[in-house]
C-alpha cells in the first residue's frame, strides 16, 4: 500500500497531458540521471510517459493501480533532456527508434547504436536538447519478434523494406504523435532535428512540430551494414551521404 506521504511526493513529479481528441498521457519526471558518455559523466534529466487508454487519468488513481497494470510486459517510451531545454535558443532533438540488437548488443547490422550515442554527444556539445527513446518503434514499428523474422529474410537476400513487406507490414508503421505531445509539454520553441530521414521530418511537421533545422547523422559504416544503409537511401528516401566509406 502506497502511503499518503509517498503519494504526495510522486504526484508532484507527475503531469497529465490531456488532449480532447487523443488518449491522455501521464508524464513522470524529471529524474536526475548521470550517464557515462565516453570519458565523462553527463547528467541528464529523465522523463518517461504512459498512455492512459483504459487507465484512470487521476494521479492518485494511477498510483493506486500501477501494481496491477502489468507494465513490465508492455513498452513505455522515455526522453533524456539536457541543459535549459525549455528556454534555450537552439535545442537539438533526436527521435530515436528503439533497436534491441543495435542499442543493447552493439549489432553491426545497422547504425542505430552509433546514432544513439552520437546524438547524445551532439546534444551535450550543443548545450541543450532531448533524445526521445521510442519503445514501440522496434523494426520500424513491427516489434522485436517480427524483426527477428525480417532478419532471417535479410540473410536470404531481402533488403529491409522487402523483408517488412514480405511479412505483411507496411515499410514503416511508426507514429510520433505521443512523443510530439510530450515535447510540446517540455518546450514551446522550434527545435533542430537530428535525422537522415526527410520522411520523418515531414511526419513530424504534419503532427505540428516546429522544426527550425535538421542535421544529418552518418557513421559506423561497415561491410555488415552497407546494404542496409544503401537501402535507406534508395528506398526509404534518406538524405544521401556524399561517400559511404566502408570501415576496415
Amino acid at each position: 500500500m502506497i502511503t499518503e506521504k509517498t503519494k504526495k511526493l510522486l504526484m508532484n513529479k507527475m503531469t497529465i497531458l490531456k488532449n480532447k481528441d487523443k488518449k491522455d498521457l501521464c508524464l513522470v519526471g524529471p529524474v536526475r540521471l548521470p550517464v557515462q558518455l565516453d570519458d565523462k559523466v553527463v547528467t541528464f534529466q529523465w522523463y518517461t510517459w504512459l498512455s492512459l487508454e483504459g487507465i484512470p487519468t487521476d494521479k492518485e488513481e494511477i498510483l493506486n493501480s500501477i501494481a496491477t497494470m502489468d507494465l513490465a510486459s508492455q513498452q513505455q517510451s522515455s526522453v533524456l533532456v539536457y541543459g535549459d531545454f525549455e528556454d534555450s535558443e537552439e535545442a537539438f532533438i533526436r527521435m530515436h527508434s528503439i533497436c534491441h540488437t543495435g542499442d543493447i548488443f552493439g549489432s553491426k547490422r545497422c547504425d542505430c547504436g552509433y546514432q544513439l550515442r552520437q546524438s547524445m554527444r551532439m546534444i551535450v556539445e550543443n548545450g541543450s536538447g532531448a533524445l526521445f527513446y521510442l519503445a514501440n518503434h522496434e523494426g520500424r514499428g513491427i516489434g522485436l519478434f517480427s524483426k527477428s523474422l525480417a532478419y532471417i529474410l535479410q540473410e536470404e537476400g531481402y533488403d529491409t523494406v522487402e523483408a517488412n513487406l514480405a511479412l505483411g507490414f507496411p515499410d514503416d508503421t511508426r507514429s510520433y504523435e505521443e512523443a510530439i505531445r510530450v515535447l510540446k509539454g517540455l518546450r514551446a520553441h522550434p527545435v533542430t532535428l537530428i535525422t537522415n530521414n526527410p520522411k520523418k521530418i515531414d511526419a513530424l511537421k504534419q503532427h505540428g512540430l516546429l522544426i527550425q533545422d535538421h542535421i544529418p547523422l552518418w557513421g559506423d559504416i561497415s561491410e555488415y551494414n552497407e546494404f542496409y544503409l544503401t537501402t535507406k537511401v534508395e528506398k526509404a528516401g534518406h538524405i544521401k551521404k556524399s561517400e559511404l566509406t566502408i570501415a576496415n
